[in-house]
């Protein structure tokens, strides 16, 4: 009887390599198979950050979202369309897995921490062997090119997502000591609305491609870029208690 392989949610970091794991990049060099998520006609950032380091005759798995910026996420049909497609891919890895199989899949920044891997975990866990390797995070990545630490003494740290509501934003912002916003995208203005009505504008800094090439660190109220990338995260650091 054949083995079942295991399916591997591999977090890769913040986006520099050299921040990979040493498990990380164990499981990578001996991959046979290697699964990512990334948006069509696009190489996917998990991919790229990998290059180079896969070894020959890997077989490769791009997974491409269906859907990212098309539909709001309030269309019921948002849901509809990535919950089938989500399962479409699982379903790949676990014939893979079931015919005896190890497979990787790449996860940008920590596996459990945000990312598409989620989706797949809850729908491999009780089928077939599954093991996560965790990694830093983008946000980590983020503070630390500020030059400052995120936290002091008692600090309360607040990870929040743009694509809540404003009124929510600003609750919760008035309300932390520290905070992280995350999926900035589309939903920048309103994220600088909620820093503004929240008193923390002043306060923010926004990190695009943390710790990648083409990493910038900027004062948001300073900021003059029309487009927000995808890979930006805003932070505000705690200023508590210290010896």
């Amino acid at each position: 009887m054949t083995q079942t392989g295991t399916i591997h949610g591999v977090g890769l970091g913040p986006g520099d390599p050299d921040l990979m794991s040493v498990r990380a990049h164990r499981l990578l060099s001996g991959a046979k198979h290697v699964a990512f998520f990334r948006k069509a006609g696009r190489k996917g950032q998990a991919r790229q950050i990998v290059e180079g380091l896969l070894p020959e005759g890997v077989i490769e798995f791009p997974m491409e979202y269906p859907v990212t910026t098309e539909i709001p996420l309030s269309d019921p049909r948002y849901n509809e369309i990535l919950s089938q497609f989500y399962e479409d891919v699982t379903q790949h890895l676990i014939r893979l897995a079931q015919a005896g199989d190890d497979v990787v899949v790449l996860c940008e920044g920590d596996p459990f921490f945000y990312g598409s891997f989620m989706h797949i975990y809850e729908r491999v866990r009780k089928v077939v062997p599954v093991n996560v390797v965790p990694a830093i995070t983008g946000m980590s990545g983020a503070w630390t090119a500020t030059g400052a630490p995120i936290t002091w003494g008692d600090d309360v740290l607040t990870v929040l997502t743009g694509t809540l509501p404003q009124d929510t934003l600003t609750d919760y912002i008035s309300r932390t000591d520290s905070l992280v916003v995350m999926k900035i995208g589309t939903n920048f203005e309103k994220v600088i609305a909620a820093l503004k009505s929240a008193d923390r504008y002043e306060d923010a800094w926004i990190v695009q491609y943390a710790t990648m090439p083409k990493q910038t660190v900027t004062k948001l109220s300073e900021m003059t870029d029309d487009v927000t990338p995808y890979f930006s995260i805003i932070v505000v650091h705690g200023q508590g208690r210290r010896p």
